[in-house]
């Protein structure tokens, strides 16, 4: 959400590209349909189902972790995502005539994917111009990751300054069948944390704290 904002403030108009994986947390989708309804031009959601392949808690039958952000790659991380979703995104923008990639990774407060690294960033951008016709012929692509070097306070300073409405947007890997997070995942703890360390008020709705 806060970066499709920043993109429209950079002058930029918004496609909105959500990669429906049969992920296990599926009110991310609703919240999806509606911040793309408020910043996007265009929104495409897209059927991939990632369960196929498994090895993940979020798209296999595996435990979430709740006893806190620990060290090393959690059971969360899904094999390759990051690199498939911009993927998908850079064959759009190839045959939308965009040029600009946006994604939201953050490398500060996080839970160690090696796939929200800037080493990953840079490395993708470049497979980017090298990969593709306009790349090629010399309309190369930037990859935009605005959040990456913030912290979780730092984002929700920027929705602020911005804006928006927090309370529509979804972190949560184990949400509640009626939708509420579920307060203990590595996602809830440090969204939690980072509206406490920016002293605002955190609109998320948690089962438990």
């Amino acid at each position: 959400m806060v970066c499709a904002a920043l993109a429209r403030e950079a002058g930029f108009g918004v496609l909105a590209l959500t990669v429906d994986y049969n992920q296990r947390h599926r009110v991310e989708l609703e919240a999806a349909r509606r911040i793309a309804a408020d910043l996007a031009d265009r929104h495409i959601v897209l059927p991939l189902d990632l369960t196929a392949f498994g090895g993940s808690a979020l798209t296999s039958d595996i435990a979430v972790p709740k006893g806190g952000v620990g060290e090393g790659i959690p059971v969360t991380y899904v094999p390759a995502r990051n690199t498939v979703f911009l993927s998908l995104a850079l064959a759009w923008a190839e045959s939308a005539g965009a040029r600009d990639l946006y994604v939201g990774v953050n490398a500060l407060d996080y839970s160690g994917y090696p796939d929200c690294r800037p080493e990953f960033i840079a490395a993708f951008e470049a497979l980017a111009n090298r990969a593709t016709k306009a790349g090629v012929e010399g309309v190369g692509f930037t990859v935009h990751a605005p959040l990456q070097h913030m912290t979780k306070a730092d984002i929700a300073r920027e929705a602020v300054r911005l804006g928006l409405d927090a309370s529509l947007s979804h972190s949560c890997y184990d949400p509640a069948p009626d939708g509420g997070a579920c307060g203990l995942c590595d996602a809830c703890r440090l969204r939690a944390k980072g509206f406490e360390d920016a002293g605002l008020p955190d609109p998320t709705r948690y089962a438990r704290s």
